[in-house]
């Protein structure tokens, strides 16, 4: 049979709602009172019940995080840290897929699994500003990712604008010109590169240069063979960068493989950088130069903006945090790892 409030209560010799207060972290129990009950449960071994705790509160406990793709190891590294986070407020995540579908961004939005959740934090990639508007579930929702909307809810990203820029004065430092981008897509102004391509021509016109759109590379995808694709693509059209920065690690990596296929050195025929520091990015054979979002920033805010919610402690606001990301200079821009640094933003 487990520990209970009352088994407590009797090695500390106090009350029974004393230790309920210290147990809910109640800020109006002195600290002697709360170190006295704190080694009575050390030393019963007392673990609260957490789903009566929050079934007390109407909630299930549980909050839900739906990304696109699971085989994307960005999302992977994600989602540990919204669970680490969660974690330290008691919470349980449920973890969905939405194959960056529509209809199941939709779904999920709108609130399929309410009888089981508290709240949404969910990385949208077909959603429109719209389909947020229509919405009619109660639960709270935070959005994660580079797509901008014009509604009411939390959104946690980092400036994906800067970010690129900052890649791109990396490449252009080191004397590079013909800088392509992978991982761009057609049809849609709000489409989720367009902020990372918005950063890859602002630093080139920053720099006098006029963007090349010839070096804009549409891919089908985002995972590692739609880089080799859209590398094998460029090249086969006669087009020669001297460097390329990718949406994404995934794209990268594939384009990487494509260009030593074709017999380039990298960094020293074409530099590459890619964006998410996936843990992979650390072990190619060129190790990758990447910018790092602060994922466990990210993960944070995004836990502690929907629990605010839940509880009633936001602001009606909308709020909008920008978590940190840095530059990690590695091998496929500079040949001598031992030079390689970060730079924090």
């Amino acid at each position: 049979m487990g520990v209970s409030l009352k088994d407590v209560a009797q090695r500390a010799g106090v009350s029974i709602k004393t230790v309920s207060n210290v147990v809910n972290n109640y800020q109006h129990v002195t600290p002697a009172m709360r170190a006295k009950v704190q080694r009575a449960i050390d030393e019963l071994g007392y673990r609260p019940n957490l789903t009566a705790r929050h079934l007390r509160k109407g909630r299930t406990g549980i909050i839900a995080l739906a990304v696109p793709e699971f085989g994307n190891p960005y999302f992977a590294e994600l989602a540990g840290e919204v669970v680490d986070a969660a974690a330290r407020h008691d919470y349980t995540v449920l973890v969905d897929h939405t194959a960056g579908l529509r209809e199941k961004e939709l779904l999920v939005s709108q609130g399929f699994r309410s009888h089981v959740i508290d709240g949404l934090i969910l990385s949208p990639i077909h959603l429109e500003t719209e389909d947020l508007m229509a919405r009619t579930e109660t639960a709270p929702l935070v959005l994660l990712g580079e797509r901008e909307y014009e509604a009411p809810y939390d959104h946690i990203a980092i400036d994906n604008v800067a970010a690129s820029r900052e890649a791109v004065r990396h490449l252009l430092g080191l004397g590079h010109r013909r800088i392509a981008f992978l991982g761009s897509r057609t049809g849609r102004e709000r489409q989720p590169a367009h902020l990372r391509l918005r950063g890859w021509r602002e630093e080139l016109a920053a720099a006098g240069l006029e963007p090349d759109e010839s070096l804009v590379v549409v891919t089908d995808g985002y995972g590692r063979e739609d880089g080799a694709a859209g590398m094998a693509a460029l090249l086969d059209r006669g087009e020669r960068p001297d460097a390329v920065f990718a949406y994404n690690d995934l794209i990268a990596i594939g384009a990487m493989r494509t260009l030593t296929e074709r017999g380039f050195r990298i960094p020293e025929d074409i530099a590459v950088v890619g964006f998410d520091d996936i843990e992979e990015s650390r072990y190619t054979t060129t190790t990758l130069t990447t910018i790092a979002p602060d994922k466990e920033a990210i993960a944070r805010l995004a836990v502690d903006s929907l629990v605010e919610r839940l509880s009633g402690e936001a602001t009606a606001e909308p709020r909008r945090p920008r978590p940190g990301y840095r530059l990690v200079v590695r091998e496929s821009t500079t040949p001598r790892p031992e030079s390689g640094h970060t730079e924090d933003h």
